[in-house]
């Protein structure tokens, strides 16, 4: 049963880091891609950033990260909502900001239920 445990515990974890990354590109991409301006690659930038600050603790498997991450995912799921209701040209890219980030939040949670301690 432990072994179990450790083995989603480790698919969940590496779920959580590959969408991290995953939702960070499609933010960079979507950006530069409706105007490729040095303002919209500071917009892009700092779109990302509260995307990669849990990264270093997503990869060490702090527990505590994964619960804080959570918080983190919220804004793109409100922003992919938003978009894909205001913005009919860009919803491909919503779409898939909405998708991402609600797999992460959910990875991100079924991660904190695997590790619980007992």
């Amino acid at each position: 049963m432990a072994e179990q445990s450790a083995n989603a515990a480790r698919r969940f974890r590496m779920m959580c880091i590959v969408l991290t990354l995953a939702l960070t590109i499609l933010l960079l991409a979507w950006q530069v891609r409706v105007a490729p301006t040095p303002r919209r690659a500071a917009l892009a930038l700092g779109l990302s950033l509260p995307l990669l600050a849990p990264l270093r603790g997503l990869i060490r498997s702090d527990r505590r990260t994964f619960a804080w991450a959570t918080l983190c995912v919220i804004p793109y799921f409100i922003v992919g909502i938003t978009e894909s209701v205001a913005n009919p040209a860009n919803r491909l890219w919503s779409g898939s900001c909405l998708a991402i980030s609600l797999l992460l939040f959910v990875s991100l949670i079924a991660y904190l239920r695997v590790t619980r301690p007992t």
